[in-house]
């Protein structure tokens, strides 16, 4: 297998219209190709300043989990601190969590900051929302966002051998019109709602029981209301 290293957006895009398979942290991808045969060729984002930036409202795909800090939103910064063991997120990068994975820890954090694609295709770079980048899979460079007021994220406790751990994200996107986003992964579903919370705890919670989320059982539903509750307490004017 050749292991295609692009410096520059040209030289990445040439690696895809040439068939190259994204091979991200590989951490994901490895074990598979072991198993299924090994591509002819592959390409990393790694040396690809575009898929390396980090903060100012903007991750690359290329970064690797470890490096995720402060200088992103409390939510997508604990989301990535909660994802396997220190040397898997030493390796581990955003879009192969995001695109390669199917648990996507990240997923939920992107959702409710309401995050915005920026993607490669053989015809070049674009933008994206979420649903076409989980739908198509092109290769995504980076993920942009506008800071919220206040974000929270939760992650249950996981149980050996069972399904995936519930995860809740929570964010306050700032605006004349203060809405409250929630997006819950549940087992491998993932769910996200926007409701106002300008009235208060109690009304977005009363929004959001007449949606999916509302339609959890009562555990998750709990663990929602109460990262509602803590998301919405550390809001400014709420």
């Amino acid at each position: 297998m050749l292991l295609r290293l692009p410096t520059s957006l040209p030289e990445a895009q040439e690696c895809l219209t040439d068939g190259a398979v994204p091979v991200g942290g590989a951490t994901l991808v490895w074990a598979a190709w072991q198993r299924d045969g090994f591509p002819e060729q592959a390409v990393s984002l790694r040396e690809v300043p575009e898929a390396n930036v980090l903060g100012a409202g903007e991750i690359g795909a290329a970064v690797l989990l470890h490096r995720i800090d402060e200088q992103v939103p409390e939510v997508l910064h604990r989301a990535a601190a909660g994802i396997g063991t220190g040397a898997v997120r030493r390796t581990a990068t955003v879009g192969g969590n995001i695109v390669g994975s199917t648990l996507r820890c990240l997923l939920p954090a992107a959702l409710v900051l309401d995050a915005r694609a920026q993607v490669l295709a053989t015809e070049g770079p674009f933008e994206a929302d979420l649903a076409e980048l989980l739908a198509k899979k092109p290769l995504l460079l980076s993920l942009r966002w506008e800071d919220p007021l206040v974000s929270g994220y939760r992650k249950v406790a996981e149980a050996p051998g069972g399904p995936p751990p519930l995860v809740v994200a929570t964010a306050v996107a700032a605006g004349a019109r203060r809405v409250l986003r929630v997006a819950v992964r549940d087992g491998y579903d993932f769910l996200s709602e926007t409701v106002p919370c300008d009235a208060g705890a109690d009304s977005a919670l009363d929004a959001l029981s007449g949606t999916a989320i509302g339609a959890l059982p009562a555990e998750a539903r709990e663990v929602v209301r109460e990262q509602v509750l803590s998301t919405l307490e550390r809001a400014p004017d709420l």
